[in-house]
């Protein structure tokens, strides 16, 4: 199969139909062999029953739906498990995003060698309330990630097969999988200007919430990709760092009690400040010896209420 596209959605039962004909006139112009995965994030507007009549209509639209909405990580999580294509597509369900991008997208990874491609997103339909705050959050992701792409939330992406079997989105992570990309090895990572349409029906997703976890997500993968399988390498080398400072400091008390002056050490703020270092070191130590021992992929972590599935999945 040539192509997957993976398409999340939460109450977009207005723009399903339109999405999938014009997906199903790229495809048989390009004369790709596709399918189309809509993974339905617990809508409440009848998304279903319309992604339902759609697959019966047409057996390349598949879909799945969450018993309730878990956001748009793990839905593009399950579809990733999902998809069998060489070039898998992800794009928003809004028509914002132009299904006409894909045969460059696909050719950008099949001929020209990247793993990833993003879209960038130059001119924005966009309110001036979400346009500076996406300015700001991908300068920032650029800053701490070390990938200088201009829009790193676009929905529209496309990936190598083995990019989505090997990396897992978890949380709010989807803004950032290029960053885990890289760092689980794929580093040929490309760009793409892109078209951006006004929203035709429903309301934005968006809210303020994603410049709070979003920039702690992005910590939090830079921590993981860096020392989730070797904490010690990390809470280790500060626990040894502090407790050597600790234990210097009581060195040096000491040495000054027996040979240079007679005084109690519990006088001494530096007593307190060399234990302090002591008592934290050894916890920073075992911790980083407990974190060796337990595994960083909880079995929950990815674990989903799937209510129904349409299609051959």
């Amino acid at each position: 199969m040539d192509i997957s596209v993976i398409v999340p959605l939460y109450n977009e039962v207005e723009s399903l139909e339109e999405l999938t004909a014009w997906i199903a006139r790229v495809m048989q112009t390009g004369g790709f062999s596709y399918e189309v995965i809509l993974v339905d994030d617990g809508s409440r507007d009848g998304s279903w029953k319309k992604i339902e009549e759609l697959s019966s209509r047409n057996p390349v639209i598949k879909g799945v739906k969450f018993r309730r909405n878990y956001g748009k990580s793990a839905a593009l999580n399950v579809g990733f498990i999902q998809a069998q294509g060489d070039v898998v597509i992800t794009m928003d369900a809004d028509l914002q995003d132009s299904p006409d991008e894909i045969p460059d997208l696909y050719d950008m990874i099949m001929h020209q060698g990247f793993d990833l491609v993003s879209g960038w997103k130059k001119k924005r339909y966009d309110p001036i309330t979400k346009t500076i705050p996406t300015k700001l959050y991908n300068w920032v992701t650029r800053r701490i990630s070390g990938i200088y792409l201009h829009d790193f939330n676009c929905g529209l992406k496309a990936y190598r097969h083995d990019v989505v079997k090997c990396i897992e989105v978890y949380g709010e992570m989807h803004r950032y999988i290029p960053a885990i990309a890289k760092w689980a090895g794929f580093d040929k990572i490309g760009e793409k200007v892109v078209q951006h349409r006004k929203r035709q029906f429903g309301v934005t997703k968006f809210g303020m919430s994603r410049f709070i976890n979003g920039p702690l997500d992005l910590i939090s993968i830079a921590f993981v990709s860096r020392f989730g399988k070797r904490p010690m390498h990390l809470f280790g080398m500060l626990g040894s760092i502090l407790f050597m400072v600790g234990f210097g400091i009581a060195g040096y008390l000491s040495y000054e009690k027996v040979f240079e002056a007679a005084y109690k050490m519990t006088d001494r703020p530096l007593f307190y400040f060399g234990l302090l270092s002591m008592v934290m070191g050894t916890q920073l130590f075992v911790a980083g010896f407990l974190g060796e021992m337990i595994s960083r992929n909880s079995s929950e972590r990815n674990n989903y209420l799937i209510e129904k599935t349409v299609g051959d999945l």
